[in-house]
């Protein structure tokens, strides 16, 4: 079958394509901008845009010999033109419509297990499951809870791998008595090409569960063995300091920790008693326990340092960026007579000298806090490199007395130059 899947290049999205590519179907990736995914480089790819692509017709010319629709696109926030009203409910709507006027019987819609209590962005894909249950279509509709994989994370999964490599210590909502169902990645896909193959299964909305029901103090403790790092101290986390740190992820981060991660949790993201039984039943599928999908992709060095640096890598961000707005604030607060003493000889007049420390100042103090706001990082942290490395060439071929300042001086500026290098290379969020 030649099957469109929206949403192609996110975590569960990617495994879904993976296992409709193992399974010999034609998989077209509609993805903002058609950009081509070198992971899946052999795949079709058609522009889409989920915030803005509302109408039917904006959908029709991409379903030219298309068989199937995956829907799995979705935003855990809202962000700009990004709305969960748009992503969750108009645009994959207005694929629907398209589909039925194509002639596309079957639509798989990628929801979320919750309650629509729990936030917008599970109310919105439920509202959005209702609006595809009213088409004349063979849709289904598929509620995955908390999903995982052994060879990699995204958004959620890696913030509790990286919570589960927390050295000494493993911190706990409450007591981690919080219940989860958790599921393979590679069983959500296998469940999309198992849907795809029971064309009878149709009209149903189907949770998919693992087939234990584990405690997030267990769930960690799972990761933390795979991961082969040491036994930890548990430090249970007092609810009212949990919901602070996450309404202030809510408000200041981009990352999964937020008011709507900490409501799941906190309600518990199981499926009903017969979740299960229905998966066999319907898809003829039995989804593998956290054990089982551990044991069957083992640890590498990178996962270690990928959950490791989870926490690191943003204070190092922060760290940066707070040394180059201090670099501002000096640049602005330096006096001529500071300045002439620090450059002696006549290399520049202390007029320039002092022009040159505002202008520096300036652009020091507009990188920090751009660096801060994570706009365009990688833009920023590249200037902020290329100005890093004129300030050490320039100073230290105009004044090369600073290579030998007691405390370091130019000498500090190369681990610098290596830290501003690391962020650039772990810069990228998938």
């Amino acid at each position: 079958m030649r099957v469109l899947v929206t949403g192609a290049y996110g975590f569960i999205g990617a495994h879904i394509v993976a296992a409709l590519i193992a399974a010999d179907h034609k998989v077209v990736c509609a993805v903002r901008g058609a950009r081509v995914d070198s992971r899946f480089a052999g795949m079709d790819a058609v522009a889409c845009d989920m915030a803005s692509d509302v109408h039917a017709e904006d959908w029709l010319p991409r379903l030219v010999g298309v068989d199937a629709v995956v829907n799995c696109a979705g935003i855990l926030r809202e962000r700009g033109a990004e709305s969960f009203i748009a992503v969750h409910e108009l645009a994959p709507l207005a694929l629907f419509h398209a589909s039925h006027q194509a002639g596309i019987r079957r639509v798989i819609q990628i929801s979320a297990l919750g309650n629509a209590a729990d936030g917008e962005f599970v109310a919105s894909k439920h509202r959005g499951d209702k609006a595809l249950a009213a088409l004349d279509l063979d849709w289904l509709v598929l509620r995955p809870s908390l999903v995982y994989s052994a060879r990699g994370s995204y958004g959620g999964s890696s913030l509790l791998r990286g919570l589960a490599a927390l050295p000494g210590f493993l911190p706990l909502p409450g007591q981690g008595e919080q219940q989860v169902q958790p599921i393979a990645a590679e069983d959500v896909g296998a469940a999309v090409v198992a849907a795809l193959m029971r064309p009878t299964c149709t009209g149903e909305v189907i949770e998919l569960v693992g087939p234990e029901v584990l405690t997030l103090r267990d769930y960690l403790l799972s990761w933390r063995r795979w991961m082969g790092f040491g036994s930890a101290l548990l430090v249970p986390i007092p609810a009212p300091l949990v919901r602070a740190t996450a309404a202030l992820g809510e408000r200041l981060g981009n990352g999964p920790l937020g008011l709507t991660m900490t409501s799941m949790l906190e309600r518990g993201n199981v499926g009903a008693a017969h979740a299960t039984m229905r998966l066999r039943e319907c898809l003829g599928l039995t989804p593998r326990s956290l054990q089982r999908a551990l044991d069957e992709g083992p640890s590498q060095v990178q996962d270690r340092w990928h959950a490791r640096l989870y926490f690191l890598l943003p204070a190092l961000r922060v760290l940066i960026a707070l040394l180059w707005i201090g670099s501002g604030v000096v640049g602005w607060l330096t006096s001529p007579a500071s300045l002439a003493a620090w450059a002696p000889g006549d290399v520049l007049p202390a007029g320039s000298l002092l022009v040159l420390a505002r202008v520096t100042g300036t652009l020091d103090l507009l990188l920090g806090v751009l660096c801060l706001m994570r706009w365009r990082p990688r833009l920023v942290l590249t200037l902020m490199l290329l100005m890093l490395l004129g300030y050490t060439l320039g100073i230290g071929s105009m004044w090369p007395v600073h290579w030998l300042d007691p405390p370091g001086g130019l000498l500090k500026n190369l681990p610098l130059i290596a830290a501003l290098a690391v962020l650039l290379a772990t810069d990228e969020r998938r």
